[in-house]
């Protein structure tokens, strides 16, 4: 059985293995290994958790970051004299 790289054109073959060190493996493990539906879909359950997480932790700073601009406003707002 030929290899995929055997079928290329000699000319694009060190594009192809630059490419392929750069480009994530999704789907296989350290290993190289394909993974199975199975572990595919626990994968995603994984990586969808912490994606959820990040966003997650993302709001509640900006929240934290709006009710600190507020304060800082209604600080300096308490500090101007009043005019009347």
């Amino acid at each position: 059985m030929r290899s995929a790289t055997a079928r290329v054109p000699r000319l694009w073959r060190p594009a192809m293995e630059k490419l392929a060190r750069r480009s994530p493996r999704f789907f296989s493990d350290d290993r190289g290994r394909i993974l199975s539906e199975e572990e595919r879909a626990a994968e995603n359950v994984y990586i969808q958790k912490m994606e959820r997480e990040r966003m997650e932790k993302l709001r509640r700073k900006a929240e934290k970051e709006r009710l600190e601009a507020e304060k800082a406003k209604s600080e300096k707002k308490s500090e101007e004299p009043h005019k009347g």
